[in-house]
């Protein structure tokens, strides 16, 4: 018997396309499925999440994971991407000078033990963090199969130096935004933010996914254009952004 998307806890939003939200931060994950092949988008916040993670999306998809897109490099959303041994791994050109670096890596383990992950668990994925082999500069267009394909397209810096949409064009066409967007609170700005281009990021996804497409927030409910809309007038507003 196949099993459906929500039996397993996961939203479907178009064919061969959903999400869940993973507890304690109610962060997305993303999968689009094609032939043979799927794009899994974060990996979930310590080694044990990203294996369920994957576990489950192999399950829906009925093959393996390829590929994996990390949007951005903060530890709820990379911290599992090590549980994805053998998938191609994609991140914004620069991610990998955080993952990498020595005081990167610290400040991804300190983070992820004030917001409470426990330290062997937040110990244990850093050791483990895996490099994205493929560094997105512009855009990147990825063929999963049977007539899938998908667009990864760096938009930042915003909310990180290195930020990464994905587009999965269909009807409707679904942009996975990381934390570009967030609906279930107010858009978190960081030490590594950059404000003074996250409108502008904002207006990239716009221009990505059109009027009717459905946007996808790293933590939160699915969203509309005019919410993404009110978001970037919001942030321009907060950090005096002219538009």
């Amino acid at each position: 018997m196949t099993v459906t998307w929500e039996e397993l806890g996961w939203e479907r939003l178009a064919t061969g396309v959903g999400r869940c939200r993973l507890p304690a931060w109610d962060c997305t994950a993303g999968l689009v499925v094609g032939a043979g092949a799927a794009l899994l988008i974060d990996a979930g916040s310590s080694l044990a999440e990203g294996a369920r993670l994957r576990a489950r999306a192999e399950e829906l998809a009925g093959h393996r994971v390829t590929h994996l897109a990390l949007t951005h490099p903060h530890f709820d959303h990379v911290f599992g991407a090590a549980a994805f041994a053998g998938a191609e791994v994609f991140g914004a050109v620069g991610i990998d000078t955080v993952i990498t670096a020595r005081h990167g890596r610290e400040e991804l383990r300190a983070d992820a033990v004030r917001e409470g992950l426990d330290a062997r668990l937040a110990d244990e994925a850093v050791d483990a963090l895996a490099l994205p082999r493929h560094h997105v500069c512009g855009e990147w267009t990825l063929d999963l199969g049977g007539g899938r394909q998908v667009l990864l397209a760096n938009v930042g810096p915003a909310h990180t130096a290195h930020d990464l949409a994905v587009l999965v064009p269909g009807s409707p066409e679904v942009v996975f935004c990381g934390d570009l967007v967030e609906e279930s609170g107010e858009p978190q700005a960081g030490p590594d933010a950059v404000p003074s281009h996250w409108p502008a990021a904002l207006d990239r996804l716009l221009d990505l996914g059109g009027e009717d497409a459905l946007y996808v927030p790293g933590h939160g409910a699915v969203v509309d254009a005019a919410f993404v809309r009110g978001q970037r007038d919001a942030l321009a507003d907060r950090f005096g952004v002219s538009l």
